[in-house]
């Protein structure tokens, strides 16, 4: 975990990746809350015995869940302290390479790749980051996180 206090920690720390996180269970109940929570029921989500007779020989949880998760991945590998408040601001890229079947385990490495100065006490960050499933050579997701954090006036 590296903590950071202030817009000059953040910039020296541009291009070192962080990570890789524990490894995150990803379950059907899981994967059933986030069919429900986003009226998204297709059969390769939520329908284990289809979904084992089906392309990826089980279910497979959504793509939208597996870049939720980066938020909660990021805050394993990087807390940044000095800031008054952090917003998530959008993503650019995102890909889903790989699926991630029900029962398997992801993990994420992060680097942040930019910031920009919005202000003086404003910096919007983009955090690029690999969703890695355990086993599998390609990655099942790879996103660029921008959020902005807004700094006290002292912060530098």
């Amino acid at each position: 975990m590296e903590i950071f206090r202030s817009i000059a920690e953040l910039e020296k720390a541009l291009g070192r990746e962080l990570g890789p996180t524990d490894w995150f269970p990803v379950e059907q109940p899981r994967v059933d809350g986030f069919a429900d929570v986003t009226e998204d029921h297709q059969w390769i989500h939520v329908d284990p015995e289809r979904g084992a007779a089906g392309p990826f020989g089980a279910t497979v949880a959504h793509g939208f869940l597996t870049v939720s998760l980066i938020p909660y991945f990021a805050a394993r590998l990087r807390r940044i302290e000095g800031a008054r408040m952090g917003v998530n601001y959008g993503l650019n890229r995102v890909r889903f390479p790989a699926p991630v079947r029900v029962g398997s385990r992801v993990r994420a490495r992060c680097t942040m790749t930019e910031l920009e100065r919005v202000d003086a006490t404003t910096v919007q960050l983009v955090l690029h980051t690999v969703i890695e499933v355990d086993g599998e050579r390609k990655p099942a997701c790879v996103a660029d996180l921008v959020s902005r954090y807004y700094f006290p006036a002292d912060a530098g």
